[in-house]
């Protein structure tokens, strides 16, 4: 019986992989609200990129591609209904006091209140709300272009934007007052989501 070759990974591919794939793992985290998640998002795109590569390389987009086919896929993994996460409320974390009960599942701020475990917070979003802000925020797209990305309307990403943004400030834990010299929280999407360029 003759065994049958694997075959030949097209020329510019593989470089490809190497150079993006902690990125795009990243973005299937964010997607995804979950790291394994992330990496079978960016695995399965990987694999629409593999076939769709002669029509990409060399004079084509291989990235906007693959992250296309990861919001695409994220976006249709988050409409199942078997989908068993649920976000928790930041009010059903409190104890009997008022005080949040110390687990490692969900931390609003840590003990001397500088850091806001904002990923916890996107992650409790709606899929479709938590599309948008990786879209807008961390890949820094415009309304038009993650429209484009997410096949829906402007209106639609700025609406979703809007509720997003809003949820995320009534979930965020209060601080007390800054003085004129202390620096600002450190709450801005881009500075916990991490480097992407």
């Amino acid at each position: 019986m003759r065994q049958s070759r694997p075959p030949e990974t097209p020329e510019g591919f593989e470089a490809f992989v190497v150079s993006a794939y902690p990125h795009l793992v990243r973005l299937g985290a964010l997607l995804s609200a979950d790291h394994h998640h992330g990496e079978d998002l960016a695995q399965t795109a990987l694999v629409h990129t593999l076939r769709a590569w002669p029509r990409l390389h060399p004079h084509g987009d291989p990235a906007a591609y693959t992250r296309t086919v990861m919001t695409r896929l994220a976006s249709k993994a988050s409409r199942r209904r078997w989908l068993a996460e649920q976000p928790t409320e930041p009010s059903d974390l409190l104890q009997a006091g008022g005080q949040p009960h110390q687990t490692p599942a969900l931390v609003f701020a840590d003990q001397v209140g500088t850091a806001i475990d904002a990923r916890r917070l996107l992650h409790s979003l709606p899929a479709a709300q938590r599309l948008v802000l990786v879209l807008r925020f961390w890949l820094d797209l415009t309304e038009a272009q993650t429209a484009a990305e997410l096949g829906c309307s402007i209106g639609t990403v700025k609406s979703r934007t809007s509720r997003a943004l809003a949820t995320l400030r009534a979930r965020t834990p209060t601080t007390p007052a800054r003085g004129i010299d202390d620096p600002p929280p450190a709450t801005d999407l881009n500075s916990w989501m991490g480097a992407h360029r």
